[in-house]
């Protein structure tokens, strides 16, 4: 009989939902392919059509504003770039900002060169610097062509979650355009893109139960979009070439439809990040907790244990059966210092843990959970007790 296991690595990658699973196995059965005019390819494209009115539903937008793409990191890829179309005409964007505690995918730039690439600064929760971004669009030169800002709505690592309201009313007097990257906000917070909350969003499938492999840029209106990333056949009405990925955008929709639904339950994450927390400052009472003086996410908590690097308590916890991150699971690779608290002003050599929960979390994974620190934490004290 294998050893009990609790996930608690949401914000790496959801578990598939039994919902998104089912629409996967449905879609794979459908033969044709969607640009296809007989009967069978009618149908699979009516079942793109039902992903991204689901989609579009979630975030608030219209369908025919949510554009499929291979997942998050291309969606990001195909928004930040110098070279966006409006009509038969273009836009040039001749400045990226970006926040200093983005996802890489954002911090890269995109399509622009380094040299055209600004980063805005974040206080010691991670809030973003209005006043810096403020300044920094005000002595941009239009003339050159429009500020383009990107920011993340809520950060992967500390859950700390950005006024993007504030922001975007401060971008729009600027005459720019605003891309929230809401890969982890969606399904986890109400966003709502017809109340002018962003121009351009970033969504992620699989961080919403959804398969990997999907995601989507969705856009608040048509009247300008990017000058396409992947050119090809025409497909999603020019802006990204390639046959779609069927199943896998059958279970984003479903995946998305399962999230807008579990909106009304978010106290119960709350509820168990309280447990969390309150078993890290029980164990280890001189844990550091990131980001609490500012919202955040309800099933995100980062803490750094002092004396102990994240890797090595990363891999105590593996061992004792609890799948957590130190840091972003996209650099688990190499990991290092996590350059969101270095952001927040906690210099290069601080590594933290990050547990991120989802409505699938139960009471006995946190009791997992607990057992393990306590073993972390008693082994920590005998060290210090030994020296």
């Amino acid at each position: 009989m294998a050893a009990a296991r609790a996930y608690l690595d949401y914000n790496a990658s959801a578990p598939l939902i039994a919902e998104a699973r089912e629409a996967m196995i449905a879609a794979l059965d459908l033969v044709a392919n969607p640009s296809s005019v007989h009967a069978e390819g009618r149908a699979a494209r009516r079942l793109i059509d039902t992903a991204r009115r689901d989609v579009a539903a979630l975030v608030g937008a219209k369908a025919e504003h949510v554009v499929f793409t291979s997942g998050a990191t291309e969606a990001a890829s195909t928004l930040l770039t110098p070279d966006w179309q409006m009509g038969r005409g273009t836009v040039r964007m001749s400045r990226l900002y970006v926040c200093e505690a983005d996802h890489p995918c954002l911090l890269n730039g995109g399509r622009f060169p380094a040299t055209q690439v600004s980063r805005i600064g974040v206080d010691a929760d991670g809030i973003a610097d209005l006043a810096q971004l403020t300044a920094a669009l005000a002595a941009h030169d239009k003339a050159e062509g429009l500020p383009l800002v990107a920011i993340h709505a809520a950060n992967n690592e500390t859950g700390v979650i950005q006024p993007i309201e504030a922001i975007a009313a401060i971008v729009k007097a600027a005459g720019g355009i605003l891309v929230v990257d809401a890969v982890q906000a969606a399904g986890r917070v109400p966003i709502d893109m017809s109340a002018a909350y962003a121009d351009y969003l970033i969504l992620s499938s699989h961080k919403i139960g959804g398969p990997k492999g999907v995601g989507a840029v969705v856009a608040a209106a048509d009247l300008m979009m990017p000058k396409p990333l992947i050119n090809g056949g025409g497909q999603e009405k020019g802006h990204r070439g390639g046959t779609e990925n069927l199943a896998a955008i059958a279970g984003f929709g479903a995946a998305a439809r399962q999230a807008l639904a579990g909106l009304n339950h978010v106290d119960t994450l709350a509820h168990r990040r309280g447990e969390v927390e309150t078993i890290i400052k029980t164990l280890v009472p001189d844990a550091e907790i990131f980001g609490t003086g500012a919202p955040r996410l309800a099933n995100t908590t980062f803490f750094a244990i002092p004396g102990i690097k994240a890797e090595t308590a990363q891999i105590a916890f593996d061992l004792a059966g609890v799948a957590l991150s130190a840091g972003s699971a996209c650099s688990s690779g190499k990991v290092g210092p996590s350059h969101v608290l270095k952001a927040m002003g906690y210099g290069d050599s601080l590594g933290a843990l990050r547990v991120s929960i989802g409505h699938a979390t139960s009471a006995g994974d946190i009791e997992l959970f607990r057992a393990a620190l306590a073993g972390i934490a008693q082994r920590r004290a005998a060290r210090e007790q030994a020296a």
